[in-house]
């Protein structure tokens, strides 16, 4: 949380945390931030850091058997496209099975090779979720819903939304998972580390609805109502629309953290195998954020620490002493459990909050022209407001308080078409599709007054409504965005026998921004010069090849190989909050030469499955190249922020994983994860050089464990499991660490079935669930995620650099849900 840009320290969006691919097993699990928090930053000069897919016939579908808790099998593998022999699919089932409104990117974190940290139990706290394939940060990974692009998945996103944000949890049919990089069909200029593929479900056929609720720890409330229409004609036009609402207190510090959404979604056929769909998605989310931690924080403070906010004119007066004591004035002190820490201005501030309305939409015509030909074609447009929030104690205001509220408030416009069609003839299944977006984007920052104190007298009210701001006092920074993406993708995969996949296909990329009405407050940056303006960049890679090979030998057996490169485009944010090469002084841009980071990946795995036996292994090696990254140097008062390639990071890595089904209803999973990704030079920072050479990448593991025991007898089902995460490096040097831990959760669910069964008029209610969770059983006090606000190169002041979360206590919950 703490946003300075201190000697040293590299930005948490630029550690590049390539990683690469890993395949998953069709066992158990697979069978079935940059928090770029500009208001963080000071007066002083404390910046913060951050860092038409085609539904074509897939030529096998491998079946797999059921997740972790469940023996029903599920197709798992090419869904939906002519090629994606390591693609695994994640089901409404497996989704269902977690605490209901959870994200479902959580749900993934059990997959080998996937890391999901958040410090709250639903994985919904923004600021927080952070999600790592293969080392890859969910920066370089590509996400759609439906075809659509989500962007990049950072706090502040510049071109998309948090899937969260995007779709409730329960109209999630299904997730398309590459944990490699992204094949070449997915609308994404950013997946070096793979794709997720969000799948929206469709209405029923039968009109009746849903309905659930959940309770747990901190007054968590989450509430999910949707109405299925049925078809209505006999062409079978049908609809949906639903209502969630997820509202929760924050388990320590005080505040809350709410999210409401409509989703809905329209379906008309057209003859037997073409329809016309459109899906719309509003939501709103409002959330008090958690405080970022240092190692010195948990060593002499404790990990119960938040904001002073608590709702009280007291916590206004202690964060106001602070303020003053941190600027040198009269009448300052800090709290007293301070007084041990090196750093008593960046401990805690008064408050921080995020807040975002999203309005989503797409059209989508799913067209079947003739037994060979299968033409898909989607229209989308997206505007998200977002504010963030930060009462910093480094910038007052003019009526004479010592604080005051700068507010990140940027607005993405986008719109965007995709258009494939797949040709099947003979041995072949021919695909070639298109994608262009127009991306606008403003970033700027406002500050606003805070209240004066004196004699213990506000001098206006106080407002504790974080989600309107009016008249800002000063504009920091500003800058406006346009962006225009255009993808190409051409493949072909040939079948010259029935068990064997040869597949060849490659994108084109060409992305172009431009940057404009950059401004940047003298008064409060202490006149460094102006920032980037009047300038842009264009992306363009001609030829990014993708070549696979899948074959199917004896029953279940199957090995697969898949080599493909891929290319990030120039990510954008405000001034010094990313890797962007916008994002500095126009003298640092102009001083530059960058190019676009890319990575090749080389994978090879086998995978088994029968009705007792999942299994598979999964290799692979990333290049990753052109590692851009945010340099700082000079003093913490005026530091100098540019981007510069550092070089590269290689990545080699195995997966493994096991689901034994001995009886009917027990299944047991196990999956380990072996990750040797190391930097390949060491860096130049200020004048001086870090040894970063070999040294494991930041914030992912080298080594992961995890477990599943599940046993259903008749309607009820009861699992326990557990994970393992090793050591994690801190600073890049590897001089700082989150130590290992084991985490585990348990849960039962217990079905009803058709309540008329029980109460004489009630037939209507079917599928009634109960069920109950306790997450972090054994209450283990951990580190979570890390680097959202930056990563620290190493050495003394890493042990006081905050920018880490801590992981939420044991929580319960219980939940109900129906069908009728």
């Amino acid at each position: 949380m703490k946003q300075a840009i201190k000697r040293g320290v590299l930005a948490a969006g630029t550690s590049a945390l390539v990683l690469t691919a890993m395949a998953v097993p069709q066992t158990g699990f697979a069978a079935t931030k940059a928090k770029a928090k500009s208001a963080h930053t000071s007066s002083t000069s404390k910046v913060a850091r951050t860092s038409a897919t085609t539904a074509a016939p897939a030529p096998v579908r491998h079946v797999a058997p059921a997740a972790l808790t469940s023996h029903r099998t599920e197709e798992v593998g090419v869904v939906g496209h002519p090629y994606r022999a390591q693609t695994v699919t994640v089901g409404a089932a497996q989704l269902q099975r977690a605490i209901p409104g959870t994200n479902p990117m959580k749900v993934l974190g059990n997959m080998p090779g996937v890391m999901f940290q958040s410090n709250d139990p639903q994985g919904l706290d923004t600021w927080s979720a952070q999600i790592m394939m293969h080392g890859f940060q969910q920066q370089e990974i590509g996400m759609t819903l439906d075809g659509i692009p989500l962007g990049e998945m950072t706090y502040r996103n510049y071109n998309g939304t948090n899937p969260i944000q995007a779709i409730s949890s329960e109209n999630v049919g299904s997730m398309d998972v590459s944990r490699s990089a992204g094949a070449e069909t997915v609308a994404a200029t950013n997946n070096l580390g793979g794709s997720i593929e969000y799948v929206s479900s469709d209405p029923k056929d039968k009109m009746g609805g849903q309905i659930g609720q959940s309770f747990g720890s901190n007054q968590n409330f989450h509430t999910f109502i949707r109405f299925d229409s049925g078809k209505l004609n006999e062409s079978g036009t049908k609809f949906y629309v639903s209502y969630m609402r997820n509202d929760s207190q924050m388990w320590k510090g005080y505040g809350d953290q709410f999210l409401q959404q409509v989703n809905a979604k329209f379906v008309q056929p057209i003859g037997e195998r073409s329809k016309i769909s459109a899906f719309f998605d509003w939501s709103d989310l409002h959330q008090i954020t958690y405080m970022d931690y240092s190692f010195e924080m948990m060593d002499k403070i404790g990990t119960r620490q938040g904001y002073y906010y608590n709702g009280q004119l007291s916590a206004y007066e202690t964060a106001y002493k602070a303020a003053l004591a941190t600027q040198g004035l009269p009448g300052g002190s800090y709290p007293s459990y301070m007084s041990g820490l090196s750093d008593k201005s960046d401990a805690a501030y008064y408050s921080g909050a995020t807040n975002n309305v999203d309005l989503l939409g797409g059209l989508k015509a799913d067209l079947q022209m003739n037994d060979h030909i299968k033409w898909t074609t989607t229209v989308y447009g997206h505007n998200q407001q977002n504010q963030t929030t930060w009462v910093t104690p480094y910038f007052g205001s003019p009526n004479g308080s010592p604080m005051s509220n700068l507010v990140k408030e940027p607005e993405i416009r986008r719109f965007g078409i995709l258009s494939a069609m797949h040709y099947n003839i003979k041995h072949n299944e021919f695909g070639l599709g298109v994608w262009y977006e127009n991306n606008h984007y403003q970033s700027p920052m406002n500050a606003y007054e805070e209240p004066a104190l004196v004699n213990g007298v506000l001098s206006s009210p106080l407002v504790y409504d974080l989600n309107h701001f009016s008249n800002p006092f000063t504009q920091i920074f500003n800058q406006t965005y346009n962006t225009n993406t255009f993808t190409a993708f051409v493949n072909d995969t040939f079948h010259p026998v029935r068990n064997l996949d040869l597949h060849f296909g490659f994108k084109s990329v060409l992305n172009t921004t431009r940057v404009g009405n950059g401004y940047l407050n003298q008064d409060y940056y202490g006149n460094p010069g102006p920032i980037t303006s009047g300038v842009g960049l264009t992306v363009a890679k001609p030829f990014l090849p993708h070549i696979g090979i899948a074959y199917r030998f004896l029953p279940g057996h199957e090995i697969f190989i898949d080599i493909s490169e891929n290319v990030h485009v120039y990510p954008q944010s405000g001034y010094k909050l990313s890797t962007s090469p916008f994002s500095v002084l126009q003298s640092a841009f102009d001083s530059t030469h960058v190019r676009p980071e890319t990575a090749w990946t080389y994978a090879i795995g086998y995978r088994f499955n029968n009705r007792m036996i999942s299994a598979s292994v999964y290799a692979y090696r990333t290049n990753f190249n052109n590692r851009l990254q945010q340099i700082t140097s000079g003093s913490v008062i005026n530091p100098v922020s540019a981007v510069a390639n550092v070089g590269g990071v290689t990545m080699n890595g195995v997966d493994a994983g096991l689901t034994i089904r001995p009886i009917r209803g027990l299944e047991l999973y196990n999956s380990v994860s072996y990750d040797h990704a190391t930097y390949d030079q060491d860096v130049s920072s200020g004048g001086e050089t870090y040894a970063i050479k070999g040294q494991q990448v930041v914030n992912y593991p080298r080594f992961m464990y995890k477990a599943r025991l599940s046993y259903t007898y008749h309607n009820a089902t009861a699992w326990i499991d557990g994970s393992y995460m090793s050591a994690r490096n801190f600073s890049y040097m590897g001089d700082y660490k989150a130590p290992g831990y084991w985490l585990s959760n348990l849960g039962a669910e217990y079905k009803l079935g058709n309540m008329g069964q029980y109460i004489h008029g009630a037939g209507f209610v079917q599928n009634l669930v109960f069920g109950f969770t306790v997450a972090n059983l054994t209450n283990q006090t951990y580190i979570s995620t890390m680097g959202e606000g930056g990563n620290p190169i190493g050495g003394a002041s890493a042990y006081s650099y905050q920018s880490f979360l801590i992981g939420a206590p044991r929580q319960y919950f219980g939940s109900v849900r129906a069908e009728f």
